[in-house]
């Protein structure tokens, strides 16, 4: 229901025809958005009463005319009411559009989403990275689903959008989807973005997300301690690819470089710093934020022993790294042959970079935000969070270590 609803005849000097009438109009006031709208009818200006609306006298012509404003102003009310009972978003154009007959054309969600998509697939590799495209493209995969399942239709009209939606969404993507809280809220975010498209070119009037609120739950991410690194660091591994792969991970262990940014360096990505000494320099496939880093001694030997690979050669990039399913799926077998208990992902790599390299070692969290290309300082405090809750640990066990000598 709209806060507030007024209407107002009014007579407009300005537009005096030949006769010396002036055009009344009606001015529709709904949540302090006006409108304007012609009654098609015309009155002399000294016969019309501002105040009262209407016009003076009690001549025929004066009731005949104050009849017919009479009857415009209840057609708009029932209008109004009637926009109501249909349960429509309410605004001066709507009402506007529906007393003059015009055929307002339905805004679809689906198409709107598409034509978003087919934007960012454009931009990929500009403006966006391959990742977000695809998340937009599953987001979109779950709404066209959700309709299905909610509405039992294909398509929705934009209008029809509210906070009953985004909840019933919400639902479907954590029960019928059986998304994670975390993938669910990032799906909704993702499906905000082509709200917000809406109502900057005017087709939704509400934001339905204006009452919504949704938390990303923090996630405590995995990273390999120091024991760890050297158990992989110094494996001997009786297969060639896994050696590749296991050298490739430790390179970003050092770096700090996420999957696609280690694929694609090249000799061009290695400059001389201002310490005299070589750095990585290269921006960020998923941000696109710059990131500079020192070449640590470690990193530095494992691109000059694939040199000469032919991979490296033929594609004349620094790393023979593969696509990253595989280097996924080799990893959990490092991991096993290693005796190493987690998960191993290329990602942990990054994540390792940040802590046990160094967070761990005294660099400070400012330094090591601009190493990973961090656009929020946030994102990289929550290596610090769980730096602490290893400090305590470590504390547990030094304490015990001191009773044990005491006694």
């Amino acid at each position: 229901m709209n806060k507030t609803f007024n209407l107002l005849f009014y007579i407009k000097k300005a537009k005096m025809n030949a006769q010396g009438e002036a055009p009344i109009y009606m001015r529709i006031t709904i949540d302090g958005k006006i409108s304007e709208i012609s009654t098609k009818r015309t009155v002399q200006p000294s016969k019309w009463n501002s105040q009262a609306q209407s016009v003076k006298g009690s001549s025929e012509e004066s009731k005949s005319l104050n009849f017919y404003l009479k009857t415009f102003e209840q057609k708009v009310y029932d209008t109004y009411y009637e926009l109501i009972r249909e349960k429509e978003i309410i605004s001066c154009d709507v009402l506007k559009n529906k007393l003059l007959g015009r055929d307002q054309k339905n805004r679809m969600l689906i198409p709107i989403f598409q034509d978003h998509n087919d934007r960012i697939e454009k931009l990929v590799g500009k403006e966006f990275a391959k990742g977000t495209l695809t998340r937009y493209k599953t987001c979109l995969s779950h709404t066209k689903e959700f309709i299905r399942w909610k509405y039992k239709i294909s398509d929705i009209d934009i209008q029809k959008i509210d906070y009953a939606f985004l909840n019933d969404f919400e639902l479907f993507l954590r029960t019928e989807r059986l998304c994670n809280n975390n993938s669910a809220v990032k799906y909704i975010r993702n499906f905000g973005k082509v709200i917000r498209i809406c109502i900057a070119n005017g087709w939704i009037q509400k934001d339905p997300f204006v009452n919504y609120h949704s938390k990303i739950k923090e996630v405590t991410r995995v990273f390999l301690n120091e024991s760890e690194m050297s158990a992989i660091s110094s494996k001997n591994f009786n297969n060639e690819r896994l050696s590749v792969v296991r050298d490739i991970f430790l390179f970003s262990c050092f770096t700090g470089l996420a999957y696609i940014d280690t694929k694609k360096l090249t000799a061009q990505n290695i400059g001389i710093g201002l310490d005299g000494s070589k750095w990585i320099y290269t921006n960020r496939e998923k941000t696109k934020t710059t990131s500079n880093i020192p070449l640590l001694a470690q990193a530095e030997k494992i691109i000059e022993n694939y040199k000469n690979h032919p991979a490296c050669i033929n594609s004349g990039r620094l790393l023979p790294v593969l696509s990253n399913q595989k280097m996924n799926a080799y990893l959990k077998e490092i991991a096993d042959l290693c005796g190493i208990n987690k998960e191993l992902t290329y990602h942990i790599a990054r994540h390792t970079f940040a802590t046990t390299v160094t967070l761990s070692n005294g660099v400070s969290i400012e330094s090591v935000s601009k190493m990973l290309g961090h656009k929020n300082m946030r994102t990289t405090q929550h290596y610090a969070k769980i730096l602490d809750s290893k400090v305590s640990e470590d504390m547990i066990s030094l304490k015990q270590k001191l009773l044990d000598k005491i006694l």
